[in-house]
């Protein structure tokens, strides 16, 4: 067959369309390997090196701690004062016991009365009891004095012909609020131990008449906090009747504040009523929101760094910078722990610009190893970063707020009292599911911030609810204030 040029010009044409068509399918491959590298990575994702909870993890064991190894033994240490079993009052009750074949013997009493205690063994346990207390209102018809009728007056605090008691309510709310146990739940196990018959609805009221009492004291708690040198400030979600809500909390080691609003961002930080006239250092995870409050000192959270660069190392071994940015956040927390220890206030500027050009060096090196991609023309918009180059810009922007827990010894290396304190939002939501009401959210993130304000300040859960019940929110301040 004759080569004509015709024919020629098809086969180029075929030709052409053949590499067109390996090109299509080169770029589908590579952005199909991405996804499957994404994929992986997301797979790859625990509570060790991400943001995800502990409880995210399921059965798998993730052994991954973000703590360096003390080398000390396991326990208590040595001169840790423990709680140990002890008897703290004299017995209620003494049984005394002979030998056996004393039992039938005409001398057993004999010998009891003269006998010798040869050991103690103590059972501590607790008596639920029932105590009704009858409030009688009496009348004297007659005064002897002024020859007037006199009757007597109830206590404030008795209105009904039938109620429950102070000790009963402060068990209810402390089971609702601290034990994250629902109301049913609650109804169930009363019921079933007092023998009393606590509707759902009288739950219900006793917790939202509690909530209402400790209002005045939570407006004191946002003004500590407001006046605070430092605050943690976190958030996390929960379902309220159904839609996702936020939980927005910011404490300190004396105080805790949580509110709950429709919104995650500036607008749900900005309802609490604490951060726009703040002027002092808010810790956080390095969400977008905080920084726009831009009268304060910001500090990040290098505990989520440090799960960050975990992934990085472990999803990306190439990513030789990673695993140094980490030992480098670590040796700047042991140079900081250290100098704690010694009672130094501060560390020396030739340490603290040592551990800066270093840090420098770090990220000069991150963007040797990821560099930005050319914008393609044509094409609108940011050019795609990626997880990894997105960390390294955060890290070179931030660097200041990054870094602060080792100018400003008092500045914490982590956020944990944030997370800490909004850790039972989680743990109720996970035990009831969600709040039914947007009310039933505010009296519970009103009495948690109490409660939780009461034991940092030395009061335990019951009793701080039971001085609300009684009017005595002053003498939980009274600590610490």
């Amino acid at each position: 067959m004759p080569v004509t040029q015709e024919f020629i010009e098809s086969l180029m044409k075929q030709n052409q369309m053949l590499l067109e068509q390996v090109d299509s399918l080169s770029k589908t491959i590579d952005e199909l390997n991405v996804t499957i590298k994404e994929l992986r990575e997301q797979l790859n994702k625990n509570s060790g090196n991400s943001s995800k909870p502990p409880s995210s993890d399921g059965f798998k064991k993730v052994n991954k701690s973000l703590r360096e190894k003390s080398g000390k033994k396991r326990g208590g240490q040595k001169g840790h004062q423990g709680t140990h079993l002890a008897v703290l009052s004299k017995p209620d009750e003494i049984k005394r016991y002979m030998h056996a074949d004393c039992t039938s013997c005409p001398y057993r009493d004999k010998c009891a009365s003269k006998a010798c205690v040869k050991e103690t063994r103590n059972v501590i346990d607790a008596v639920v009891e029932v105590n009704i207390t009858a409030h009688e209102k009496l009348c004297v018809e007659v005064c002897p004095l002024c020859g007037e009728s006199k009757t007597g007056a109830f206590p404030k605090d008795v209105k009904a012909n039938v109620q429950y008691g102070k000790n009963l309510q402060a068990l209810v709310v402390a089971f609702n609020t601290v034990g994250a146990v629902s109301v049913n739940r609650i109804h169930e196990i009363l019921g079933g131990v007092f023998n009393i018959p606590l509707s759902t609805g009288t739950i219900k009221n006793i917790v939202s008449r509690c909530a209402e009492k400790v209002k005045p004291a939570l407006e004191l708690i946002r003004q500590k906090l407001s006046k605070s040198p430092l605050v943690h400030c976190d958030e996390t979600g929960t379902n309220i009747d159904g839609k996702l809500h936020w939980v927005h909390n910011v404490s300190n080691g004396s105080y805790t504040y949580m509110t709950v609003s429709k919104k995650r961002g500036y607008e749900g930080i900005k309802s609490a009523g604490i951060l726009p006239d703040y002027r002092g250092i808010i810790v956080h995870d390095c969400w977008t929101s905080y920084w726009k409050f831009n009268d304060v000192t910001h500090s990040v959270c290098c505990a989520h760094l440090l799960r960050e660069l975990n992934g990085i190392a472990e999803n990306h071994p190439e990513q030789a910078w990673a695993r140094k940015f980490k030992e480098h956040l670590l040796r700047m927390k042991r140079a900081k722990d250290k100098a704690i220890a010694a009672g130094k206030d501060y560390l020396s500027v030739f340490t603290i610009q040592k551990y800066k050009r270093e840090y420098d060096v770090i990220i000069k090196e991150a963007y040797a190893q990821n560099p930005i991609a050319e914008p393609v023309r044509k094409k609108r918009g940011r050019v795609k970063r990626g997880k990894i180059l997105a960390l390294i810009d955060r890290l070179k922007k931030h660097k200041g707020a990054v870094c602060l827990f080792l100018e400003k010894l008092g500045v914490p290396f982590d956020n944990n009292q944030a997370e800490r304190d909004i850790r039972n939002i989680k743990t109720k939501t996970k035990v009831c599911g969600c709040f039914r009401s947007r009310t039933g959210a505010e009296e519970y993130m009103g009495l948690m911030s109490f409660v939780s304000t009461a034991r940092k300040n030395g009061f335990d859960s019951y009793h701080a609810v039971k001085m609300v019940l009684s009017g005595q929110i002053n003498q939980v301040f009274g600590v610490g204030c």
